[in-house]
């Protein structure tokens, strides 16, 4: 189900069906190293992790990360969207894309919208972001998306210490 639209990209509900996908993605080298191992090595991972993070987030929050597609052919190429983590006081913006679609503009046309519907439709007044440090891209996309750093913080339970990024809405 098309969650948000743009020019050239929908925004859909994720499903378990999307499995396949979400594996590959989860083990692109850029995942791996700027988002972390999520233990993802086989569709049936991937449809527990779907389900356990996405769908559950649909239900407990009304958000969540949605597939972002190509609207001219349908092709998956990424994901983004908004989780809330307990260990942080606002909700997160967050994306991530297949490494042929990187540098094309989709990341802030899609988060563009995301911040859009949290403002106007979720009603949230502040919006934050992590990173590590050494994600060039992430942080020059949030810089676009006008967030501001805020400090460094750790995790619980994670010793590397990431960057924090907030906007009022």
């Amino acid at each position: 189900m098309i969650v948000l639209e743009t020019e050239r990209l929908s925004l859909s509900l994720q499903t378990e069906a999307d499995a396949a996908f979400v594996l590959e993605l989860m083990n692109t080298e850029s995942w791996l190293k700027f988002i972390g191992d999520r233990g993802i090595k086989t569709i049936d991972d991937a449809r527990t992790y779907i389900v356990n993070g996405a769908i559950k987030s649909y239900a407990q929050n009304g958000f969540g990360f949605y597939l972002v597609r190509l609207k001219e052919n349908g092709v998956c190429i990424g994901i983004c969207g908004l989780v809330k983590r307990t260990a942080l006081m606002h909700v997160d913006i967050g994306f991530a894309f297949m490494p042929q679609y990187e540098g094309r503009g989709y990341g802030l046309e899609s988060s563009s919208v995301i911040l859009e519907y949290a403002k106007n439709i979720l009603k949230l007044e502040c919006i934050c972001a992590i990173t590590i440090k050494d994600n060039q891209s992430s942080i020059s996309l949030l810089t676009k998306l006008g967030m501001v750093f805020n400090k460094t913080i750790n995790m619980t339970g994670d010793s590397e210490e990431l960057m924090l990024f907030e906007k009022n809405l």
